[in-house]
């Protein structure tokens, strides 16, 4: 029987019930181009841009935000300590992280002992992880009040980039563990 440690917690998996997603996954990729493909193109009758016209940033509507590189939406997500994404490697093939081994709990026959433990790994980790976001949320508004004064320096950016590279690391290997 396969069992799946979450920081001293074994939980034993009967079968591997996240197993499918990938194939879920790939459909619902592959099947997104169709729409992206619909747009105009010269070639098929849509319209081409005239010769003295910019091409459209992709980030057009962005400059308008408090923080540049963040949404309104991921500054929440992080300040919440809501996902990164950074555990869907483990996810997709089959090592579910404190909140899915709760979800799927009655489905892995967990003892009242293992789902205290997943419970409390689950408290421990979403507390790490709002300090973390919180921690992401202010260097990136203290590297995007640098860029606006125009006076960065190669020497603070690499600074800045470095200490958010450390930021995200500990939640890269504090996640699921077997």
């Amino acid at each position: 029987m396969d069992c799946v440690t979450l920081v001293g917690v074994i939980i034993p998996i009967m079968e591997a019930p996240m197993r499918p997603l990938p194939t879920l996954l790939a459909v619902l990729v592959l099947s997104a181009p169709g729409p992206l493909l619909a747009q105009d193109h010269p070639a098929h009758g849509g319209h081409a841009p005239t010769p003295d016209a910019a091409p459209a940033s992709p980030y057009a509507g962005e400059e308008g935000r408090v923080i540049k590189a963040l949404s309104g939406d991921e500054m929440a997500d992080l300040r919440a300590g809501r996902g990164m994404g950074l555990a869907l490697a483990a996810e997709l093939n089959g090592y579910p992280g404190p909140t899915h081994t709760l979800e799927l709990a009655d489905a892995l026959g967990l003892s009242a002992d293992q789902r205290a433990g997943t419970e409390a790994v689950m408290a421990t980790m979403q507390a790490e992880a709002v300090a973390l976001g919180e921690r992401i949320v202010s260097e990136e508004a203290a590297l995007d009040a640098r860029f606006a004064s125009g006076a960065i320096t190669p020497e603070e950016l690499g600074a800045a980039t470095a200490r958010s590279g450390a930021s995200c690391a500990p939640r890269t290997s504090s996640r699921t563990c077997t």
